[in-house]
């Protein structure tokens, strides 16, 4: 495949970096909004042939270099039997795990609760345009972990979640060994659809100090990775609020780290082991700006771009809900029109 995504992961740059866009499929695009009228997002995930034409919105209303599975990440808990719901409000669980008295026993993985994503990855393996890339994806343990715990998405600080996991660490730890497991099956059977990239989604890795990630949940990220490699399928690492412990992820870890807005990426680049290619990190809410604001950010990026050619543009979190969809258009085409200095 004749990729700007996959040549860059393997080493053969480009003029410029290749751009795709955290939660690219929905929340800016008006064909999304649209088709939310009809489906709701559960109905939109279940039906492959709708997963498939939402995740390929963004190649042709953006012009984005990579589809990403549309899906999400609390898929792993729904198939341990958790009962998750969305709502408008965001995921809520029947069952979280701090209202039981055994929460290992609420836990029955089924494997086969995943087959519909797989026929999702079909039908876009399908439907997409030559040259395109399909990234798949699953939640990092302690993300999917705190939402387990808490039930809900709406206190980010997830205090139940934080406390279950200082006074239960037993648990805590047999728990995040489920998660794995099934988490390293459901790569598997994403490379096995024919995924091309896999990244994982640990957005509050900033929750727990650093030294206890690196106890209790680096080990799960290194057998994940270590599973992508044995597919030889491209892995990216996005630990959100990571900050200074970049430093620790090495390439045991992933081939590319995913940087958020709150990290300076040349500061990112300088901690970062040097053979871990870097992806990010745009402050999304930049895009709330005028397009000039957003013109001269990506000015600012030019001598990075310059000088790491293995360097994936993308958001430092996902798009939020009301940014402009002109903006994240320009964005883009600024992206791909920049002179990025590469000789």
């Amino acid at each position: 495949m004749d990729s700007v995504l996959l040549n860059t992961i393997n080493g053969k740059y480009s003029d410029r970096p290749p751009v795709w866009y955290m939660r690219q499929a929905g929340r800016v695009l008006p064909s999304y909004m649209k088709l939310r009228e009809k489906y709701t997002f559960r109905q939109m995930m279940n039906d492959p042939e709708l997963a498939a034409d939402v995740t390929l919105l963004p190649v042709y209303d953006l012009g984005t270099d990579a589809a990403i599975l549309f899906s999400d990440i609390l898929v792993i808990p729904d198939a341990m039997g958790m009962g998750l719901e969305f709502t408008d409000k965001g995921p809520v669980f029947n069952k979280p795990l701090k209202d039981s008295n055994n929460p290992l026993a609420e836990l029955n993985p089924d494997p086969d609760k995943l087959n519909y994503i797989y026929d999702a990855i079909d039908a876009i393996i399908r439907k997409r345009p030559e040259n395109t890339p399909l990234i798949g994806f699953c939640g990092g343990p302690l993300t999917v972990l705190v939402y387990m715990i808490q039930g809900l998405s709406t206190n980010h600080s997830f205090p139940d979640a934080v406390k279950f996991i200082y006074q239960n660490k037993k648990d805590t730890l047999k728990i995040i060994e489920i998660i794995t497991e099934l988490s390293v099956e459901y790569l598997k059977k994403q490379a096995e659809h024919k995924a091309d990239v896999f990244q994982l989604f640990e957005t509050h890795a900033g929750l727990i100090p650093s030294d206890l990630y690196k106890e209790m949940f680096l080990p799960s990220v290194k057998k994940l990775y270590k599973t992508a490699a044995d597919l030889h399928l491209p892995f990216i690492f996005f630990p959100k609020g990571f900050g200074t412990a970049l430093s620790t992820i090495t390439p045991e870890h992933c081939d590319y780290a995913g940087i958020d807005w709150q990290t300076d990426i040349f500061y990112a680049r300088k901690i970062l082991n040097p053979e871990i290619g870097i992806q990010g990190n745009l402050d999304p809410r930049l895009l709330f700006a005028d397009k000039k604001v957003i013109s001269d950010k990506i000015e600012s990026y030019i001598d990075f771009g310059k000088e790491n050619k293995n360097w994936i543009f993308n958001l430092g979190h996902g798009f939020i809900p009301g940014i402009p969809f002109e903006n994240a258009l320009f964005l883009t085409e600024k992206i791909k029109n920049t002179d990025w200095k590469r000789n």
